[in-house]
């Protein structure tokens, strides 16, 4: 840099109030210019900028914190008339604002709570949208045998069934178990430990069952679900079936909703006879009640409607399962962040609304006496 292009200050003679400045006020020179300033005297209340050759935003902001210290405004200063779409552009971006107030949490907390609330919103919508569009695609493959994939399906059937038996058995026959060991641990103070039997009979045939196998459910394959079909739409192969003239519902939903709604209710079964076998197993070997003297009181006693009031919670639970699971894989944004986040939102939201619709259907069966 010459001297002649150095920032330079020089105090009117005619006015000592008003300083000339001239050179390059570019941030090259930012250093200099901080110390020209500085060295101002108090009395200084107007700039003449017209003698300055260049300057860029870094020599507008340095003026503009000076006489903002000085208690002035930026129209003290005067500058050429090429350099004020600089000084208009800057002052627009640097436009002071009244600082927030702090916040103590319950603003920031109530926020949350609305945006929490809009999304749900926005999910029961969008769940009820592809429920349809699912809906039509089945009356559609109906009259359209050729569009079901049969090898998919069947595919789907022994991931989402077959290889969840032997899970489903083992918590089922442990909860069984300990449903009967405390029921028997209450009603020994009655001298009524036989009424076990009913207590885990019911318990299990219309409750525990499907729920139990539903939650296992969406923890395993709901996940699954979001995870291949969000993967799929994070390497743009969804895109490509498209392409390629094919339905994406067609061969990624329908045969996981499918496979879900035949498995499901033979895993609640399923899940049912290893309850029971737990409450048989607490039965013989802690109460004293023979395995012949269980089953013949569970005959005496259960009724056909509490099985079917069970088995008919599975399809349902199923269909949910199965669509919010591919509908959280189909909202993928593309990168392995938003698999992960979609593959939490599915289990987070099947497990939740099996749970709610479970506790509507119990109470409505209740109240309708069945």
């Amino acid at each position: 840099m010459t001297e002649t292009d150095a920032p330079a200050t020089q105090i009117d003679d005619a006015d000592p109030s008003r300083v000339r400045l001239a050179g390059d006020w570019t941030l090259r020179a930012a250093l200099e210019v901080a110390e020209k300033l500085r060295a101002l005297p108090d009395s200084v209340n107007a700039i003449d900028a017209t003698g300055i050759a260049r300057i860029d935003s870094a020599g507008v902001l340095q003026l503009r914190r000076f006489v903002t210290r000085r208690g002035l405004s930026l129209e003290a200063v005067d500058f050429r008339e090429d350099h004020r779409a600089l000084v208009c552009t800057i002052e627009d971006v640097a436009d002071d604002r009244p600082p927030r107030k702090r916040d103590y949490g319950f603003l920031a907390a109530l926020a949350r709570l609305g945006e929490r609330m809009q999304q749900i919103g926005r999910n029961i919508v969008a769940l009820v949208s592809f429920t349809g569009e699912n809906l039509v695609k089945l009356v559609r493959m109906a009259r359209q045998p050729r569009r079901f994939r049969l090898t998919s399906t069947v595919a789907h059937m022994e991931d989402v069934g077959l290889n969840a038996v032997p899970l489903v058995i083992l918590l089922s026959y442990l909860v069984g178990a300990v449903i009967a060991f405390l029921g028997s641990t209450i009603l020994r103070d009655f001298g009524a430990e036989i009424f076990v039997v009913e207590l885990v009979s019911i318990a299990f045939l219309r409750e525990f069952a499907v729920l139990m196998t539903s939650i296992v459910v969406a923890g395993r394959t709901a996940s699954a679900f979001t995870a291949q079909i969000g993967a799929m739409k994070a390497r743009e192969e969804i895109d490509a079936i498209q392409t390629l003239g094919l339905d994406p519902i067609d061969l990624l939903v329908i045969p996981r909703v499918v496979a879900l709604l035949i498995m499901l209710p033979l895993l609640t079964f399923v899940a049912m006879m290893a309850g029971l076998a737990g409450g048989v197993t607490v039965g013989a070997f802690d109460l004293g009640i023979p395995p012949q003297m269980y089953l013949a009181r569970m005959h005496e006693t259960m009724e056909v409607r509490h099985f079917l009031v069970g088995m008919s919670k599975a399809p349902v639970f199923a269909m949910i399962i199965g669509l919010i699971g591919c509908l959280e894989g189909l909202k993928v944004e593309g990168t392995a962040q938003s698999v992960g986040e979609r593959t939490t939102s599915s289990v987070v939201q099947t497990i939740s609304l099996v749970i709610i619709l479970d506790a509507m259907a119990a109470l409505w069966f209740m109240n309708m006496d069945w």
